[in-house]
């Protein structure tokens, strides 16, 4: 008795155009931007906490200086 012989699955091949040398260099512009956007944003917020920071303490310790009444800058 002969079995009868599957046939090997089928293989799909999908052909993709190669992307344009603009394409490539819109994608490494905007992703450069878009790290220098995140740097930007990290050294907003970083200031902000570190002015925050600096008011707190400055109200904290009473933020007045002895300063001497007979100061004369020549």
């Amino acid at each position: 008795m002969m079995q009868a012989t599957q046939p090997p699955p089928s293989i799909v091949v999908k052909i993709l155009e190669p992307k344009s040398e603009l394409e490539g260099l819109s994608d490494i512009l905007l992703g450069s931007l878009g790290l220098a956007g995140v740097l930007i944003l990290a050294g907003v917020v970083l200031a902000g906490v570190f002015a925050g920071v600096l008011f707190l303490w400055r109200r904290w310790t009473g933020g007045t200086q002895s300063e001497p009444e007979d100061l004369h800058i020549v």
